[in-house]
């Protein structure tokens, strides 16, 4: 038989009803803010505790966003941060740094839960997240994390259906992530590399391609936005060329494919992905 957005909804309530207290790891998303909203009508907000986490490889205004939209959703909030290139493991910048940097962030989020009293810790992976190379997936299964919209086996989609219907303002949020995502693996991260691609999107984004990517590959940058949009960014390329030069990139290019998510996840043999999600 197949499952209604109904039928999963109900069943998320079953599951959320019977956690007592919970702290939400809280992007800002559309898929944290579902859980929150979820979390806050089945246990009530007393009961329910966003904590966002700043990080170098993250933006601020997204910090700062996530912040003010837990506010504006009447949740108790709780802002912290974690240093993500003190760690050689996520600075390495190799396949298996996403399983580091998760694991640093549930390890902190535990800690929390476990010296507040909150007795799980629930994030917004979704059935879509196990189609990707996540090796988040392992670090989250070994430290306890609940993925609530995952065991309610919602799809993205169904994701923003039930977002749109509960009026949340992010319904249609682009994804988002960590700006790590846009150097090659084998790269090894530091501030400098994560601020140039941070100023190539917020340029090329103000010209009015969003979604955009900036992938950083040494004196090259390689950009990725929607296919239909390809044609339209040629118009820009003196200004686009001259600006990203000026950040410290020699060449510009642009991805014929377009824009697309795990892009740097497509030169990965699949020997090594099994390694490490294994």
């Amino acid at each position: 038989m197949n499952e209604t957005l109904s039928d999963k909804n109900r069943y998320l309530s079953d599951i959320l009803s019977g956690m007592n207290r919970v702290l939400v790891a809280f992007s800002g998303g559309v898929d944290s803010s579902l859980v929150l909203k979820r979390a806050q009508q089945e246990l009530g907000s007393s009961n329910v505790l966003a904590v966002v986490v700043a990080s170098e490889l993250f933006r601020k205004e997204e910090f700062e966003g996530a912040i003010h939209l837990a506010i504006d959703m009447g949740a108790h909030v709780h802002k912290t941060e974690i240093n993500e290139l003190d760690v050689e493991e996520i600075a390495s910048n190799n396949p298996d740094s996403w399983y580091y940097s998760k694991k640093m962030l549930y390890k902190h989020l535990n800690q929390l839960a476990d010296e507040w009293g909150y007795d799980y810790v629930l994030d917004g992976m979704i059935m879509d997240d196990l189609k990707d190379f996540r090796p988040g997936l392992k670090a989250r299964n070994e430290l306890g994390i609940r993925s609530v919209l995952e065991e309610s086996n919602m799809y993205k989609d169904e994701v923003r259906e039930l977002s749109k219907h509960l009026e949340l303002p992010v319904w249609d949020k682009p994804a988002s992530c960590s700006l790590a995502s846009r150097i090659p693996y084998g790269t090894r991260l530091d501030k400098e590399k994560i601020k140039q691609v941070d100023q190539a999107e917020r340029f090329v984004a103000q010209l009015g391609f969003d979604p955009v990517r900036i992938r950083h590959h040494g004196s090259i940058a390689r950009i990725e936005v929607m296919p239909e949009k390809i044609e339209e960014l040629l118009i820009y390329r003196g200004q686009i060329q001259a600006e990203l030069q000026s950040i410290g990139f020699k060449y510009v290019s642009i991805d014929l494919e377009g824009y697309r998510t795990g892009s740097m996840n497509e030169v990965l043999e699949e020997k090594s992905i099994d390694k490490v999600v294994s």
